[in-house]
């Protein structure tokens, strides 16, 4: 696996607070304090304070379409919580394969907004870091999914005929898919290529989209309207109350690590699950690169190569699991390896001259299945965590294994909402877990 590139602005403006951050109170007075001596603020006058508690697909959209959806004249800061720091969580491990289908190749509940809004995210991103990146970041050459049951061949070919335009679903032949992967294996002599799917690097992309936060930042706050601030702290939330009476609103993007907050804990309808992605290299001394135009893989087990000579296979499914350290053990790695390569091996047989490197694991947030699907979780959540609070708290969570396609689009809904403090502006099938008795 190569290093995550470090993306860097030469105009940095955002705080990150690397050792205990000062109290909350201090941080705003502190923040505050120029304005203050300067004229009185009245409470309409003052800046709204939100607080995003987590740093990975869903907590950075939502930073950016706070500030991006937020007015002009509105004076906004908001401080990002996260105690790993951008993509320390299950975000920065996924394998990255975006595209808006099921297994089966049928649309998703609302994929084509998902699919629109997170394309936009990324070009957002690639945008922010242009044009002195080196590295990847999206990998543009598609992804493919062999028919592995005369079943399965005959459900994706008949989904295949619904599907977006931007996001192509092609029924390949043998010879067709071979000239796409050479030597690929397919069972039942064909494959469905989506040739719109990317891959990204999830680290490099999350990095990108808080550099791009920070630019907007600067761009709204350099305006002559209302101030822009954005903060990181990398630091332990230990409870939901103790942002009462600092912040207007705090949104959970904590993914599995939200039951931990015990205002929320056992009142959530999530299911927890560890999933292992291994890291492979093909050794120096081994023959032929894999093809540059080379797609992605999805089957019983998928590959998403990172270029010529690297990729990433996954994942597992641990249920239950509480384990959220990205850290994985050498027996971990090696059950994994076990379970993973001989699925691999089914559709690409050269997986066995690539070499194990590693692997890093995450801890998945798994929501309830819905006649629409597993939803993620949307709301405000004063009324689950009970009391009369001034501070608004809402949830954005239960992103399972969809985190990158869901987190464009929705983290632009709950930004919507917290800006208006009105629910109703999320879809109510987001918000109907609520009614779940737990």
């Amino acid at each position: 696996m190569a290093p995550a590139a470090t993306i860097q602005n030469p105009n940095h403006r955002i705080l990150v607070s690397h050792s205990k951050p000062l109290p909350l109170a201090h941080n705003r007075n502190r923040a505050l304090h120029s304005r203050r001596t300067a004229s009185p603020i009245s409470l309409s006058q003052r800046p709204l304070r939100y607080a995003v508690l987590g740093a990975g697909f869903g907590g950075l959209s939502v930073a950016w379409h706070l500030l991006n959806q937020s007015s002009k004249e509105l004076g906004l800061h908001i401080d990002i919580y996260d105690e790993v720091g951008i993509g320390g969580g299950a975000s920065g491990v996924s394998g990255g394969l975006l595209h808006p289908y099921s297994p089966k190749g049928k649309l998703l509940w609302r994929g084509a907004e998902c699919w629109n809004e997170c394309l936009k995210l990324l070009s957002i991103a690639e945008e922010a870091v242009a044009p002195n990146f080196n590295g990847f970041m999206v990998r543009r050459r598609g992804i493919l999914r062999p028919a592995m049951s005369l079943k399965n061949l005959l459900i994706l070919n008949d989904n295949a005929q619904n599907c977006l335009a931007s996001c192509r679903i092609q029924t390949l032949d043998q010879d067709a898919a071979q000239n796409l992967v050479p030597n690929l294996c397919l069972p039942f002599n064909s494959a469905f290529y989506m040739p719109e799917a990317v891959n990204i690097h999830p680290q490099r992309y999350l990095q990108a989209l808080f550099l791009a936060c920070e630019n907007l930042v600067k761009e709204l706050s350099t305006s002559g309207f209302g101030v822009k601030e954005l903060r990181l702290h990398e630091k332990s939330i230990h409870k939901l109350l103790d942002f009462e009476g600092e912040y207007d609103a705090v949104v959970v993007c904590l993914g599995a690590n939200a039951d931990l907050l015990p205002e929320l804990s056992g009142r959530l309808p999530l299911r927890t699950c560890r999933g292992v992605v291994a890291h492979l290299q093909l050794p120096d001394d081994t023959g032929e690169d894999y093809p540059d135009h080379g797609p992605s893989i999805l089957s019983d087990a998928w590959l998403a190569f990172q270029g010529p000579r690297g990729l990433y296979m996954g994942s597992t499914w641990d249920w239950k699991s509480r384990n959220s350290s990205p850290n994985v053990s050498v027996d971990e790695s090696s059950s994994a390896l076990q379970e993973l390569l001989p699925k691999a091996t089914m559709v690409y047989p050269a997986i066995k001259d690539w070499t194990f490197t590693g692997a890093k694991a995450g801890l998945r947030a798994m929501p309830p299945l819905t006649p629409h699907g597993s939803l993620p979780l949307l709301g405000c959540i004063n009324d689950v965590i009970g009391g009369n609070y001034a501070c608004k708290y809402w949830l954005f969570g239960g992103l399972g294994s969809r985190g990158l396609l869901y987190h464009g689009w929705l983290g632009k809904l709950i930004a919507q909402a917290m800006l208006s403090s009105n629910e109703e502006l999320i879809p109510t099938e987001l918000t109907s877990w609520k009614k779940i008795k737990q």
